[in-house]
Parts: C-alpha cells; sequence; structure tokens
C-alpha cells in the first residue's frame, strides 16, 4: 500500500467477520481508495500504518476489543448500531458492500453511536449473561417437573418456594401415582435444579460484591427498587451513560416509550416498543412492581402523589410499565450526574424526582 494512498485515506468502514475483515476507505471527496480484504492478525498491523482517522465498525461480537485497540494507535473508532448502517447499504448485500455502508454512516452527523466498553464492563456483563442462561435453564427444569406431575393429577401452588417445600413429601407419599421411573427421573431434575441454584447463588454473589466497590453501582442503589444486579447490568450496560442526552433516550433504547406510528398532523401511539436491551428492561420492570407492592415506602422516596395519580387512569399492568419507564430516568440521571437519589416530597415536583 503506497504513502499516497494512505494519506488519502479519511474514513474507514470495517465488516467484522470470524477470520475475515472487509475494509472500504473513503478519500475526503468520499471516493473509494482502499477496498480490501484482511485477515484478523492483519488489521491491526495495517491501521497502524495509517495516519490517524475516521473509522465506523458495527457493534458486534469483537467490535468492542478492536475499538479498544484501534484508539491506542490514535484512530477515532466509532460503533454503531446494525440497523442504523442498513439503510447505507446500496445494491445486493456483499461484505465489501457492507464495509462500505458503515464508511458512510459513520459520517453522520445524527449518527447515534454505541460506547465503546471496558474490559471491566464486559467482564460484568457475561456474569450477567451467564446467570441469566442459568435462571433460565433452571425454570425450565421447574415447569418440567410441575408438567409430570401434573400429567399424573399432582397440582402444587404457584411458586418455586411451594414446590421446592412440597416435592419431597410428594417424591415420597405419592407412590400410587408415581411410578418408580418417574419418581427416579424427578428426583433428577430436583438434583439438577440445586445445582442450578448454587451456582446462580455464587454469581449473584459474585455480582453483589463487584456493585458494593463500584461507586456508579452504590449511588443507583440508592433509587427505590433497584439492588445490586439491576444496578450492575446497567453500568455493564452503558457505563456513565455519556452514549445518552437524556433519561428519555435511555428508556427508549430499553423500549419502555410507546412505539410510535404517527403521520401528518396524527400522533399515534401503540404500546411499549421494546427494542434495546431487553435484559435491563425486564429488570427495571421488576423493579417497578418491587416499589408498587410496597405502599409504604411511596412516601419515602416521594413517590406517592405520582403513583397515586397514575393509579386512578392506568391498568395495574400499565403502571408498573410506567414506572419502570421512570425509574429508568431516574437511574439514569443518578448515574451520569453522579449524585445520590433525592426524593422530592412536595406536591408539585414530586413527579419529577433527582
Amino acid at each position: 500500500m503506497s504513502q499516497k494512498l494512505n494519506t488519502a485515506i479519511a474514513v474507514i468502514g470495517i465488516d467484522i467477520g470470524k477470520n475475515s475483515f472487509h475494509v472500504v476507505g473513503l478519500d475526503d471527496r468520499g471516493a473509494i481508495a482502499l477496498r480490501q480484504k484482511w485477515s484478523r492478525g492483519q488489521v491491526e498491523t495495517r491501521l497502524a500504518n495509517i495516519p490517524p482517522c475516521l473509522i465506523g465498525m458495527e457493534a458486534c461480537v469483537g467490535a468492542h476489543h478492536l475499538s479498544r485497540r484501534l484508539r491506542m494507535l490514535g484512530h477515532d473508532a466509532r460503533l454503531m448500531p446494525a440497523k442504523y448502517v442498513r439503510p447505507y447499504s446500496k445494491g445486493q448485500k456483499n461484505d465489501f458492500r457492507d464495509a462500505e455502508a458503515i464508511a458512510e454512516a459513520v459520517q453522520r452527523p445524527t449518527m447515534k453511536f454505541v460506547a465503546t466498553k471496558t474490559p471491566e464492563q464486559l467482564d460484568l456483563q457475561a456474569l450477567h449473561r451467564v446467570r441469566e442462561r442459568l435462571v433460565s435453564q433452571r425454570t425450565g427444569i421447574i415447569n418440567q417437573i410441575r408438567a409430570f406431575l401434573l400429567e399424573r393429577g399432582v397440582a402444587v401452588r404457584q411458586g418455586l418456594r411451594f414446590l421446592r417445600a412440597e416435592l419431597p413429601q410428594i417424591l415420597g407419599t405419592r407412590t400410587d401415582v408415581l411410578s418408580a421411573r418417574m419418581v427416579r427421573a424427578i428426583e433428577e431434575l430436583a438434583g439438577d435444579w440445586r445445582r442450578l441454584d448454587e451456582r446462580i447463588e455464587g454469581l449473584s454473589g459474585e455480582i453483589e460484591a463487584i456493585a458494593r466497590r463500584d461507586a456508579g453501582c452504590e449511588r443507583l442503589m440508592s433509587v427505590p427498587g433497584i439492588g445490586p444486579i439491576i444496578s450492575s447490568a446497567m453500568v455493564a450496560a452503558i457505563g456513565d451513560g455519556d452514549a445518552f442526552g437524556k433519561g428519555r433516550d435511555f428508556a427508549a433504547w430499553l423500549g419502555l416509550v410507546p412505539k410510535q406510528t404517527s403521520t401528518g398532523d396524527r400522533i399515534i401511539l401503540g404500546k411499549i416498543s421494546k427494542r434495546g436491551n431487553r435484559y435491563l428492561r425486564v429488570l427495571f420492570v421488576q423493579a417497578a412492581w418491587v416499589v408498587l407492592i410496597k405502599p409504604k415506602s411511596w412516601e419515602r422516596h416521594g413517590l406517592k402523589p405520582w403513583i397515586e395519580a397514575a393509579k386512578k387512569r392506568l391498568h395495574h399492568n400499565v403502571l408498573a410499565i410506567a414506572l419502570a419507564n421512570k425509574l429508568a430516568r431516574i437511574a439514569w440521571a443518578v448515574l451520569n450526574k453522579e449524585r445520590d437519589f433525592e426524593c422530592v416530597r412536595t406536591d408539585e415536583t414530586a413527579s419529577r424526582p433527582a
């Protein structure tokens, strides 16, 4: 690659693959000055020989690591959601056209970028993902045990703790409806359940220890309904929240705002969009339910006027979503402004906690 070509490159788009990377570079006029396929080992070496420029990539597996490495070389590396890059693709899809679309998209002044995660954030995110998978597996085992019992006319009250408490007695006394083979199968499932409980408890303890040592997590835990799991998951996902201009942008990223299909002068709002981070959205909805089932805490947190007013016009499920939206906005403000939650007790400002 000639020095003349190197100095002509102003913007680079990289389509990341498992073993090969397709690279398209644009000059100051927007014309293609570089169009090559590199192996994973060649990327850093070749980009180290190119003067610092703007580099765009889709936010995907491996993109955060590469972004950090390219920034160390002096480049302005930026990550974008894949769905925001798609409109810039021209013609039929192939890897070089994808790289060209990335190079075009990264230059847009209104483009929304994904903050590059630190290794610590990725480690914490990995713990949450493993824990989420184990919880899902445990739920599957519990449902399977309930199904096997129901097929033989044994119904257990809804709730994990009730099944855990009644299962030993059922297996020991209901031999009239449960065969020896079925008892053995359920006992093995119960063993899997216990092992998953131990792993989930261990991961939860590790996540809580990390959250207690992090200043951002400690501030988030001052918000009603937010504990170590939600606070650490939020810090792992968005860091200090600088990628969002305001709390509503964060709530929209979580998918907690109404889906809008407006046209002309008609404003049409539907159900929540459910876009963005599903894991965090579920956690915030759970936090909202925790707050709602504890009315005595509403006054203490300065939420009582808002919740009581909302209860008069909203279904309880809609109220939970609205409160989750509110908690998400408060959490973003607490994290981004680096201040603890302050409840506002006056009726005028009760709907606008800090």
